[in-house]
């Protein structure tokens, strides 16, 4: 019976309020779920105000984020992006319902505040729901290299021999990917988070056909991501202009984002996360210096390459229609 009541609102943005579209959602039906909610710094969205006394705020996320947890599965995982000043709270709703993983910090940097540091991450709080049932998947990204001579920016001293060819496992720092910072490039969103930062989240805890769910769609990015990796979503979204554009991209968008069997993230025509697991198959599509200690001045590289245009829409007209973004994607033969 429960799953014919989640059919109905999955691979669709579905419009109205997250609490009352949540009531319907069973418990234990999801495989991750993600927030990125307003942070009630009065930013100009289209339907709603983001401008709550703070007592108020905080009393409607803890409704919204008891109910994250309720909904994903044992071996699911919650979560929360955010600024450092709310996640401080969010962290005491969630260890109520699920068990901290990790307090993940994307490098990020904003304008200055006064009188402050200025703010340099956002974060990202990774919850599981069990712990000893919680489904991971460790990442890699590739080896950061000087622009002109290719060497690796990091010295690895005398432990060369030991690199991975493809490059270091992800911590909880997350430097390598960048906020969208052109209009051109931007949903008609104030907030919106770049296409690659939900794929890395969706590969290291999901499968093929798990179950994406995503309280504040907005304008698809979640979504977007999830069906790029097979995966299947649900999004809600209160306002109905931001679900209209959320489904005119996704009816142009495809399952894309794949080497061969393997499902991997792009951007700008390059791998940017991997799973571990994967490389001993992704390989095959290379050519790796030998011995591995040349991977210090030497990148590896693609066998028989052919450059294609993503199917990702973007969607910076007043009326809602899309332009391509120019994005290259790398697709095996």
């Amino acid at each position: 019976m429960s799953s014919k009541i989640i059919d109905k609102f999955i691979n669709r943005a579905n419009h109205g309020d997250c609490l009352e579209l949540f009531s319907q959602i069973p418990d234990n039906s999801v495989d991750i779920t993600f927030a990125d909610p307003p942070f009630n710094l009065k930013k100009k969205y289209n339907g709603y105000k983001d401008s709550l006394e703070f007592s108020e705020y905080l009393n409607w996320c803890r409704k919204w984020i008891a109910e994250m947890a309720r909904v994903t599965k044992p071996t699911g995982s919650i979560f929360l992006h955010n600024i450092p000043k709310w996640l401080t709270y969010y962290s005491n709703f969630l260890n109520e319902f699920s068990y901290f993983k990790h307090w993940i910090s994307w490098d990020a940097p904003t304008s200055p505040m006064g009188k402050s540091l200025q703010p340099a991450h956002y974060g990202i709080l990774f919850y599981a729901k069990d712990p000893k049932q919680n489904k991971f998947y460790e990442i890699r990204y590739p080896h950061k290299r000087c622009r002109k001579c290719g060497y690796l920016l990091k010295d690895y001293g005398g432990k060369k021999e030991m690199l991975h060819t493809f490059g270091p496992l992800v911590s909880d720092v997350w430097t390598d990917i960048h906020r969208i910072k052109h209009d051109k490039y931007r949903a008609e969103h104030p907030c919106q988070l770049p296409i690659h930062l939900l794929e890395r989240v969706i590969l290291m805890s999901t499968d093929d056909g798990d179950i994406v769910l995503d309280p504040f769609l907005g304008t698809g990015t979640t979504a977007i991501a999830a069906k790029r990796l097979g995966r299947k979503f649900i999004g809600f979204e209160m306002d109905k202009h931001y679900v209209n554009i959320a489904m005119s991209k996704l009816n142009q968008e495809r399952q894309s984002s794949k080497m061969g069997k393997v499902w991997v993230s792009y951007f700008l025509g390059d791998l940017v996360t991997i799973r571990d697991k994967d490389w001993d198959e992704l390989s095959k599509n290379y050519y790796i210096p030998e011995p591995a200690s040349q991977i210090d001045h030497t990148k590896i590289m693609r066998k028989n390459v052919k450059k294609i245009c993503s199917h990702f829409e973007v969607t910076n007209k007043n009326d809602g229609s899309s332009d391509k973004n120019g994005q290259l994607q790398l697709i095996a033969d």
